[in-house]
C-alpha cells in the first residue's frame, strides 16, 4: 500500500511558479516511478511529468517541457513538481501517483496508487 498526500497548489499569476511536494507512505516509495497528471475542468486527466525509481530519468509531456521540473528524495518519501512560467492553461488539479513498476510510465494504466489532488489556479 502506498498512500500518497499532493501540497503546494495555490493562486499564482502567469509567469510564476509553484512547487508541488506528494509526501507517500509505505514501503515501496524508493522502487516505483512516480508521476504526475492533471484535470482541468471539463477535460480528461492528462500526464505532465514522470520520474523513474531511482531518479536518474525524468520525462514530460509536451505541453510543459521546459517549464517543469520533477525531482524525489527517496530518503524522505517525497517527489515534487517545480512548475516555472505559468499560464493560464495550466489551471487544473494535480495528482501525484505511484507506478506499478520501476521506469517509463506515462498512462493511467501504469499507475495504481493516486493522491487526492492539490489545485493549482493561474490567473492572467
Amino acid at each position: 500500500q502506498v498512500q500518497l498526500v499532493e501540497s503546494g497548489g495555490g493562486l499564482v499569476q502567469a509567469g510564476g511558479s509553484l512547487r508541488l511536494s506528494c509526501a507517500a507512505s509505505g514501503r515501496t516509495f524508493s522502487s516505483r516511478a512516480m508521476g504526475w497528471f492533471r484535470q482541468a475542468p471539463g477535460k480528461e486527466r492528462e500526464f505532465v511529468a514522470g520520474i523513474i525509481w531511482s531518479g536518474l530519468s525524468t520525462y514530460y509531456a509536451d505541453s510543459v517541457k521546459g517549464r517543469c521540473t520533477i525531482s524525489r528524495d527517496n530518503a524522505k518519501n517525497t517527489v515534487y513538481l517545480q512548475l516555472d512560467s505559468l499560464r493560464s492553461e495550466d489551471t487544473a488539479t494535480y495528482y501525484c501517483a505511484a507506478a506499478r513498476g520501476k521506469t517509463w510510465a506515462v498512462g493511467e494504466n501504469d499507475y495504481d496508487y493516486w493522491g487526492q489532488g492539490t489545485q493549482v489556479t493561474v490567473s492572467s
